[in-house]
């Protein structure tokens, strides 16, 4: 179980710290995730310092291949908010969004991103395009990247690394 500060709590804390606990949150989700075979990626959406909802990657475990850690934050979200439109809200995720998830934060009004590692295969906020700062999109997302980014980063080498060795060991045994 992840303990959570109170909104009070974060409130003291920089921006940079706030974001930095959030990104520690993310972390530990998508932990979560690796355990159950999932890659490790992790979300959380806030609002006003409280969380509003929580995922990792579960495209494996649901058969789905939107089941992507922010996509399922951001049903979540609604869900809570009873609201499609999730203004005033803030997405943390451990790694840089595809254009998939890029297009669900547009949609959804996110006011705020923020994203641990850069996907250099297919993220969509700066390593493979500038999605967020397209000039046809009617809504803009604020976006940080690179918080905690060198974790993040060697939290998926360390599953790809163990998943590729699980792989070659079953290949030996075969």
């Amino acid at each position: 179980m992840i303990e959570l500060l109170s909104p009070e709590e974060l409130h003291s804390l920089s921006q940079q710290e706030q974001d930095q606990y959030w990104m520690r949150y993310c972390l530990r989700l998508a932990e979560q995730g690796a355990q159950l075979g999932e890659v490790p990626v992790g979300a959380v959406l806030v609002q006003n310092n409280r969380l509003l909802a929580e995922a990792f990657n579960q495209p494996i475990g649901r058969c789905d291949p939107c089941a992507h850690a922010e996509i399922l934050v951001l049903r979540e979200g609604g869900e809570k908010l009873k609201n499609y439109r999730l203004s005033n809200t803030s997405l943390y995720v451990s790694l840089e969004p595809c254009s998939m998830c890029a297009g669900a934060l547009v949609h959804a009004r996110v006011e705020r991103l923020i994203y641990g590692a850069s996907e250099p295969k297919a993220g969509a906020i700066e390593s493979q395009a500038n999605f967020l700062g397209s000039d046809y999109l009617n809504h803009r997302v604020s976006c940080v990247g690179g918080v905690l980014a060198q974790e993040a980063s060697e939290q998926l080498s360390a599953f790809f690394k163990r998943r590729r060795k699980e792989k070659k060991a079953a290949k030996l045994k075969s």
